[in-house]
């Protein structure tokens, strides 16, 4: 299975970008395949921002992972 996460841009030098996964985790991604300004969403897989998507998008799909994760970490889960 492929996983892709929504981050936060919030620098770009180039053909790369300091993205903001949330909760304090920044990491540099290559840009090559979008066109993205620093404040834009991107869907990043490894290693590599492969869509931009909408502050909306984004936020929906950081929800539904919170979800699944509270899902597996709740004690019936252990």
């Amino acid at each position: 299975m492929c996983l892709a996460i929504p981050a936060k841009v919030v620098s770009t030098a180039g053909d790369k970008a300091k993205v903001d996964f949330g909760e304090g985790v920044l990491r540099e991604v290559d840009i090559t395949l979008v066109n993205v300004k620093v404040g834009e969403y991107v869907l990043v897989h490894a290693g590599y921002a492969i869509q931009v998507l909408s502050e909306e998008e984004a936020e929906e799909t950081l929800h539904l992972w919170n979800e699944i994760l509270d899902a597996g970490n709740s004690p019936k889960n252990k």
